[in-house]
């Protein structure tokens, strides 16, 4: 029975000794892989700030559109996609739904690529710029019965009333798929497409070509801002 009891405490110290030397290793790792971070955000500083900058510029430009279109007087016009489909209202998914992948846009480079950080504003950017000037383009109405969304007042500076050409609920998920399709994350970029496009179709709040017409406007944004954003890259360094 001693003897047991001897080995039994021995094993006891062998595991706590396990257990201690496991959690040394893992706050090593933490600490060096935040120390990582911390040195390529510094290395990254300038051209995050500039990415920062014309992010600000892009949401002014934004704002400035969407009134000017709030402004003028519009009709709705038929679409053949949408007198054939039923109007749903989807409005949390309409309204978190989008919400929670800008979100997961800006926040996984900067907790796991930090680096990409820069760009991934800078490609957000352009996108909004962008839309931003086709919007001010071609008047029309949302659909007539579509499903108007009652959004909480911050959204206000965001959304507006027939900024309809082309869908941000539909591009912005897209471009995350463009920017992270080599990761894990583009899968769920690539699936909040096809759902963000379907969401916006059942409640009527775009006609068929503001959805269709995102991918191929956010894929052209996309390569022109690749293209762009490599070549600053190149004369920063």
């Amino acid at each position: 029975m001693v003897d047991l009891k001897i080995g039994g405490k021995k094993m006891q110290i062998k595991e706590l000794a396990l257990i201690e030397k496991q959690v040394k290793t893992t706050e090593k790792t933490i600490f060096n892989n935040f120390k990582g971070w911390k040195k390529e955000l510094w290395q990254h500083r300038k051209l995050i700030a500039l990415s920062v900058l014309m992010y600000a510029i892009a949401l002014v430009l934004n704002f400035a559109a969407g009134r000017y279109v709030e402004k003028k007087i519009n009709f709705s016009v038929t679409d053949l996609v949408l007198d054939h489909i039923p109007t749903i209202n989807l409005e949390y998914l309409f309204t978190y739904g989008i919400t929670i992948i800008i979100a997961l846009i800006f926040i996984y480079p900067l907790f796991f690529k930090i680096k990409e950080l820069h760009v991934v504003i800078s490609q957000f950017s352009l996108l909004i710029l962008v839309r931003s000037f086709f919007i001010i383009l071609t008047h029309l109405q949302q659909p007539a019965d579509a499903i108007i969304s009652n959004l909480p007042k911050v959204f206000d500076w965001f959304t507006f009333n027939n900024d309809l050409f082309f869908s941000a609920h539909t591009a912005i998920p897209f471009l995350g798929f463009l920017l992270f399709r080599k990761e894990k994350i583009g899968i769920f970029f690539f699936i909040a497409t096809l759902v963000m496009a379907a969401t916006v179709l059942l409640m009527h709040v775009h006609y068929s070509i503001d959805v269709f017409a995102a991918i191929f406007i956010t894929y052209g944004t996309y390569r022109f801002g690749k293209f762009l954003f490599k070549k600053i890259n190149h004369s920063e360094k």
